[in-house]
């Protein structure tokens, strides 16, 4: 996992194509610009400094954590993840936007269940994610096959995503999640987001033990949780 992947974020997510032909009309690049644009607006006095290069699964850590940041911060999130909750045949872009949730709820085990469920549907930002989760725990060999499957993996073709009706998650959450991975520390949820999650029906899996899974409401819940 050394040869490249000393590689910038933006590197890995432009090799993968996450967010590109998952959602076709999210600009990438612009998001990545908002979370130096909006650090900037929340500590304008802090100079970058000379960290030391942090260790492969280290990275591959950081770099999960921006990828589900910037995941759920996608116009389409909330759409696919209501296609997940409503629909007979559950759709994988939106058990990648439910395992980035989970992920966020630092159930990670129950995120690759979901990653590897959309993976298998096809979805290359789902292989990339199992990717880098692989790499955050050492698993260099599992890593390497998911990475290898994100560049192989196509989104299929389908017709133009409709408008998002309203994002998964109040604007001022996005910004701290994405303020959160610019500022070097792990991107989590507030209290009331993740009671949200952790209130959710649970069916048992026999490698991954309890694993969450969305209800129709959620897409509702998330954005109007009550403030404790």
């Amino acid at each position: 996992m050394r040869t490249n992947d000393h590689a910038s974020i933006s590197a890995l997510l432009d090799q993968a194509e996450v967010l590109v032909d998952t959602y076709t009309d999210y600009d990438t690049e612009a998001a990545r610009q908002r979370v130096e644009a909006r650090a900037a607006r929340v500590h304008p006095d802090t100079a970058p400094g000379t960290p030391r290069t942090p260790a492969a699964h280290e990275q591959a850590a950081r770099d999960l954590d921006l990828a589900v940041a910037l995941i759920v911060d996608t116009p389409q999130a909330a759409t696919a993840l209501a296609r997940l909750a409503d629909d007979d045949r559950p759709d994988p872009e939106g058990a990648v936007v439910f395992g980035a949730l989970l992920h966020l709820a630092r159930d990670h085990d129950a995120a690759q269940f979901w990653w590897q469920f959309a993976a298998g549907g096809g979805n290359p930002t789902a292989a990339f994610c199992l990717y880098l989760a692989h790499g955050r725990r050492a698993e260099f060999s599992d890593a390497r096959h998911w990475r290898a499957e994100a560049r192989r993996l196509t989104a299929p073709d389908s017709a133009p995503p409709a408008p998002a009706a309203r994002p998964l998650l109040p604007e001022s959450i996005r910004h701290q999640l994405l303020t959160q991975c610019r500022s070097g520390s792990r991107p989590t949820l507030p209290a009331r987001l993740e009671a949200v999650i952790n209130r959710l029906p649970v069916d048992p899996d026999q490698d991954f033990g309890t694993i969450p899974r969305p209800v129709p409401t959620l897409t509702r819940d998330l954005p109007h949780s009550p403030t404790p």
